[in-house]
């Protein structure tokens, strides 16, 4: 039985642009290199980024990026601190204290 033969990579890419491109900037604004997350139809599911500025200039025209909100970057940051710390552990305990 012959193994099946990967599909060619369609040219069609409709569907990967209908979706919506975030961003969030983390570097200072007068950083010489942009520091951003970016990602792709969940703001939650994301890579770490860092490009000169007018790379990143380039880069979200490119991809017609949205800026996440600020209650989509305070979700990620709580799932991010979730994972970091835990749930009901001495540590997320700690962890919470501090920050009042």
């Amino acid at each position: 039985m012959d193994a099946p033969r990967p599909r060619p990579v369609s040219s069609n890419q409709a569907p990967f642009k209908s979706l919506t491109k975030y961003i969030r900037v983390r570097s200072p604004q007068d950083a010489r290199f942009v520091e951003f997350d970016f990602a792709i139809d969940d703001p939650g599911l994301f890579v770490e980024l860092v490009m000169p500025k007018d790379a990143f200039k380039h880069f979200c025209q490119t991809n017609q990026v949205v800026e996440m909100t600020q209650a989509q970057s305070d979700t990620v940051d709580a799932e991010m601190d979730k994972w970091r710390y835990g749930e009901e552990t001495l540590l997320s305990r700690n962890h919470n204290h501090s920050q009042k």
